[in-house]
C-alpha cells in the first residue's frame, strides 16, 4: 500500500483545494457584511468588477487562509480574521483573491494538466501489473503521480504569483496602501519559521514561500502614491469592533477573557466579553456588558441588535422587541436583524405578533433570499395562520439552500398542490421543485433518467 502513497496525495491534495464552501460553515452577521462591502468596495472596483456582484463570505475555520471557488466570492476563514493586526491587511488578503477572480482561476476545472497525467499514470500502471509485470506497474503509478504533483504545483505556484501582482495593482489604483499585504506575507513568513518550513526551495509547494513573494512585490507597493496614506480610522475602529465579536463568539470563552479582560473598558472588549458570557451561558454578565455597549451608544442599531438577541436567547422574547424593532428601523430593514426581530415575534407566543412577523420576514427574504433561518421563521409563522401550502413552500426553499433536496422536492411538491396553479408562489415552487430534482439525479449519479422519474 505504501507504493501508492505518491498518488493518494495527489487525490487528496486536489480534492482538498476542490472541497466547495457550502460543505463547510459561513458565518452570516450583519455588521461584518456591511464591513466587508465597505473595505473591499474600491478594490473590487479597482479590479473592474462590479461591487453588487462580488461577495467577501466568512467562514468557520480557525486556519489562517481565504479562497475562491470560482465565481466571484472571496472566502475568509475567521482564523485570517483573528490573526490580523488592522483592516488594511485584510484588505490586502481581498486584493490577492480578487486577483484569482479576474485572472479566471478556477480550481480543478483548469489544473494544469494534472489530473489527465494522473488518470493516463493510473491507465498504463494497470496494463503494467494485468501483464505480469507488478514492479514496472507501480513504478509507472509513482512516476506519474510524482509529475502529476509537481505539475499541479507548478501551476498553482504561477496562479498565486499572478494573483499577488494582480492585487498590488488593484490596491494601488484604488489608493489603498500596501503595508497590509506585505505585513500579512510577513506573519505568514514567521508562521513557517515556525513550523520549519525549508526556505531554500518552493517546488514542492503550492505556493510560493512568503519571502519570495515579499521580494517580488516591496518595490511596486512602495513606489505607489498610496504607500504613506493612512487607513481610515472609522473603517479601522468598525474592524477591531467585528473582530473582537467574531473572536467572542468563536474561541473559547476563558481565552476570550483573557485576552479582554474586564479591566479593558473599550467597545472591543465589551463586545468581545458579550458574546464570551452568552456563549457561556451567564446571560447577566452578557446583558451587562450589552448594556454598556447601548449606552455608550444608544443609536447604534448593531447594539441594538445585541442587546435584543441577548434577551430574546435568555427567555424574554417580549422585552427583546424594542431593542430589536429600533434596530430593524435603524438598518432599514437589514435582512439578518430583521429575521432576528421576526424570530422574537414569534417567540412571543402571541397570535397578535404573528401578522408583524410575516411582513417582516417576507421583506426579509425579498432582500436576501440565501438566509434558512428567514425561511424557517417564515415556515412557523405560515404554519400557525394555518397556510400549508406556503409553509411547505418556505420549508422547501429553507430545504434547497442547506442542501437537503429530497425534502426540499417533497416540499414544492405539496406546496404546488395547494397554490393557485400559474401564481407567483406557484411558479417559485415549480422552480424550487426542479432544481432539487436535478440534484437529486446528480446525487444518485444516474444522468440516464428524466426529472419526471424522481415524482
Amino acid at each position: 500500500m505504501k507504493r501508492f502513497v505518491a498518488l493518494l496525495a495527489l487525490v487528496c491534495l486536489i480534492g482538498f483545494a476542490a472541497r466547495p464552501a457550502a460543505a463547510q460553515s459561513i458565518l452570516r452577521d450583519a455588521e461584518t457584511e456591511a464591513l466587508f462591502a465597505d473595505m473591499s468596495r474600491p478594490i473590487i472596483e479597482a479590479a473592474g468588477l462590479e461591487p453588487d456582484n462580488v461577495r467577501v463570505v466568512l467562514i468557520q475555520d480557525p486556519s489562517i487562509n481565504a479562497f475562491v471557488a470560482g465565481g466571484q466570492t472571496v472566502y475568509i476563514h475567521s482564523g485570517l480574521l483573528d490573526a490580523a493586526t488592522n483592516v488594511n491587511e485584510v484588505q490586502g488578503v481581498i486584493a490577492h483573491e480578487l486577483g484569482h477572480i479576474v485572472a479566471g482561476h478556477v480550481p480543478l476545472r483548469n489544473s494544469g494538466g494534472a489530473g489527465a497525467i494522473s488518470i493516463l499514470s493510473m491507465v498504463l500502471g494497470v496494463v503494467a501489473v494485468a501483464a505480469g509485470a507488478p514492479e514496472a506497474g507501480t513504478g509507472i503509478l509513482m512516476a506519474g503521480s510524482r509529475a502529476a504533483i509537481g505539475k499541479y504545483l507548478a501551476y498553482s505556484r504561477s496562479q498565486e504569483a499572478t494573483a499577488d501582482a494582480a492585487g498590488v495593482r488593484f490596491l494601488n489604483t484604488a489608493g489603498v496602501n500596501g503595508r497590509g499585504m506585505l505585513e500579512f506575507f510577513k506573519k505568514l513568513q514567521n508562521l513557517e519559521y515556525r513550523l520549519a518550513v525549508p526556505q531554500e526551495d518552493s517546488y514542492e509547494r503550492s505556493h510560493p514561500l512568503s519571502g519570495e513573494r515579499i521580494s517580488a512585490l516591496t518595490a511596486d507597493l512602495e513606489g505607489a502614491p498610496s504607500w504613506n496614506r493612512a487607513t481610515d480610522p472609522e473603517l479601522e475602529q468598525r474592524f477591531q469592533r467585528v473582530q473582537a465579536k467574531l473572536r467572542g463568539y468563536v474561541n473559547d470563552p476563558q481565552a476570550t477573557l483573557r485576552l479582554y479582560p474586564t479591566s479593558n473598558q473599550s467597545i472591543p472588549a465589551h463586545y468581545a466579553r458579550a458574546y464570551a458570557y452568552h456563549k457561556s451561558g451567564y446571560p447577566s454578565q452578557a446583558a451587562a456588558e450589552a448594556a454598556a455597549l447601548v449606552q455608550a451608544a444608544p443609536d447604534d442599531a448593531y447594539f441594538l441588535e445585541l442587546e435584543g438577541q441577548i434577551l430574546l436567547e435568555s427567555g424574554h422574547a417580549e422585552e427583546a422587541l424594542e431593542p430589536l424593532r429600533i434596530a430593524v428601523e435603524k438598518t432599514s430593514y437589514q435582512p439578518l436583524i430583521a429575521t432576528l426581530f421576526g424570530h422574537a415575534l414569534i417567540a412571543t407566543e402571541d397570535p397578535a405578533n404573528l401578522r408583524e412577523a410575516e411582513q417582516v420576514l417576507r421583506q426579509a427574504v425579498a432582500r436576501d433570499r440565501e438566509n434558512p433561518s428567514a425561511w424557517y421563521n417564515l415556515a412557523i409563522v405560515y404554519e400557525r395562520t394555518g397556510d400549508r401550502a406556503r409553509t411547505a413552500l418556505a420549508m422547501a426553499e429553507r430545504a434547497s439552500l442547506i442542501g437537503d433536496s429530497a425534502v426540499a422536492a417533497a416540499s414544492a411538491r405539496t406546496a404546488m398542490a395547494g397554490l393557485e396553479e400559474g401564481s407567483p408562489d406557484w411558479i417559485r415552487a415549480q422552480d424550487v421543485l426542479m432544481v432539487s430534482r436535478n440534484a437529486l439525479q446528480e446525487e444518485r449519479g444516474d444522468r440516464s433518467r428524466t426529472p419526471e422519474d424522481l415524482q
